[in-house]
């Protein structure tokens, strides 16, 4: 623990994966560093987030495989008890020791407490027995405060205490019967690794016309088939207006827009996120914000006019992804330490571009979308003159071989002017480990006709690469 006065080089507030990056390419660039964080050394991602809810989905998508495979197909359900004991050993058992270690063998100071801004330069951190400890940066200050679940503001919806991702990914017994509020990738998730673990009567309120609606359309419908062939009951069209439960942990009922309810035993909301701007100081810096922290591409907050704060990861709102936030991390941990040593700071690897030219993500759902860059609807919009190629997945010859039913669909957007990719999207069993190669043809904009000779092994999946190209002409 941090003495009173403390002094480093850099102070950040979060201990997340993106703030732990922040922090450890500081200290790797010369610098000293402390960590601020109130609760557990490792953030949403890794208790709450995205390794607990693949730790949950993992066994779905084996499930699917194998069931598409003559004479392997699952006897039996799939084993709740034991994915969940596995799942709990995937988060630690909710023990940050092993990440407060990582911490110090950087070297890096770890402060336990809640950490505001307290002026410039200066954080103070509230322990949790009220102890106040202030700390002191010489060069700069880190926000890696993260995001929260929104919750609709739904008459009596947060009285019914809702599951956000939090509840549902630490899950100890499944509902029988599950309602899921949203339609983005939480909701999706999280509505098909509870089904499949057992929540028999799952239905899924989508306000909107189609699942996944940041995605090309293709993704959503494929997603939607998928839902209704396990039994999950998709409604489109379909908001709540009211939520009910008299009783504390007892049945809850959701009456919709369209005069009919729906009896569950737990609600699941998955409908955004608040960014990380709550009780963080800003105040004590003339820095106002109701929402997302504007930075500029070197992550600096672009209200400070002296440039000693920084905001990465979801609490910028550049891109809610974990992978996302580590890359900005590293950026800023970079350009801190540059400026620090009076190195120059504008290299090509101290400014975040892939933000806007080629954000990769991936829904784990069954089947995968896997996306990277722009929709076809986002790059004509952003003015390009733009070319789409489409293909179905299992008519490649690696799709046979994966079992009966293999099918998926790809697409990729081209700027027609410059013959180079600016986005693709992949929805199949297993796209996340083939979206790599798009990500580097998009953020390096790889032309078609160097692509052409990057030859796809047979028999694989990713043949389907070969035939996109010679779908555009090649």
């Amino acid at each position: 623990m941090a003495e009173k006065d403390d002094v480093f080089d850099v102070v950040v507030i979060g201990a997340g994966p993106v703030g732990l990056t922040a922090a450890a390419r500081a200290v790797r660039g010369g610098l000293t560093a402390a960590v601020v964080e109130d609760r557990l050394a490792g953030g949403e991602c890794e208790y709450y987030g995205c390794i607990p809810s693949k730790a949950l989905l993992w066994p779905m998508e084996l499930a699917a495989e194998v069931d598409r495979m003559p004479g392997l197909q699952l006897r039996g359900t799939i084993d709740a008890a034991a994915v969940l004991a596995r799942r709990d050993e995937t988060v630690s058992h909710h023990d940050d020791t092993h990440v407060v270690n990582a911490i110090e063998k950087y070297p890096a100071t770890f402060v336990r407490g809640h950490g505001r801004l307290a002026g410039p330069l200066r954080v103070e951190v509230t322990a949790r027995d009220d102890g106040v400890h202030a700390l002191r940066a010489r060069h700069a200050v880190v926000l890696a405060t993260g995001t929260s679940p929104a919750v609709p503001d739904v008459p009596g919806l947060a009285q019914a205490r809702p599951w956000t991702n939090r509840e549902a990914t630490s899950v100890q017994q499944v509902p029988k019967r599950l309602v899921v509020i949203g339609a983005g990738p939480v909701a999706c998730e999280m509505s098909q690794a509870l089904h499949s673990l057992g929540a028999q009567e799952t239905t899924v309120l989508v306000r909107g016309d189609r699942l996944l609606s940041a995605t090309e359309p293709f993704a959503g419908e494929l997603v939607a088939r998928s839902f209704r062939e396990s039994g999950i009951d998709v409604r489109f069209g379909r908001s709540a207006t009211r939520v009910e439960r008299p009783v504390p942990g007892g049945p809850v009922t959701v009456h919709t827009n369209d005069g009919g309810q729906i009896d569950a035993d737990e609600i699941l909301v998955g409908a955004g996120r608040r960014a990380g701007v709550d009780d963080i100081g800003l105040d004590t810096i003339g820095v106002r914000a109701n929402g997302p922290i504007q930075v500029d591409a070197s992550m600096r907050v672009t209200a400070v006019a002296d440039g000693w704060l920084y905001a990465v990861g979801d609490v910028n709102g550049r891109n809610l992804l974990t992978h996302m936030g580590k890359y900005q991390a590293r950026v800023c941990g970079d350009v801190i330490a540059a400026r620090a040593a009076g190195a120059p700071d504008d290299g090509p690897a101290l400014r975040d571009t892939a933000d806007d030219r080629g954000a990769p993500q991936v829904v784990f759902t069954e089947p995968q979308v896997s996306t990277v860059g722009r929709t076809e609807s986002r790059a004509r919009a952003d003015g390009f003159n733009v070319r789409t190629v489409e293909y179905d997945i299992g008519d490649v010859a690696g799709a046979m071989v994966r079992g009966v039913g293999y099918t998926g669909w790809a697409k990729l957007v081209v700027d027609a002017d410059r013959r180079v990719p600016l986005g693709a999207t992949f929805v199949a069993s297993d796209t996340a480990d083939m979206l790599h190669a798009a990500t580097i043809a998009v953020n390096a904009e790889v032309s078609l006709d160097q692509l052409w000779h990057a030859v796809p092994p047979f028999p694989t999946v990713s043949e389907f690469w070969l035939r996109l190209l010679e779908g555009y002409g090649l």
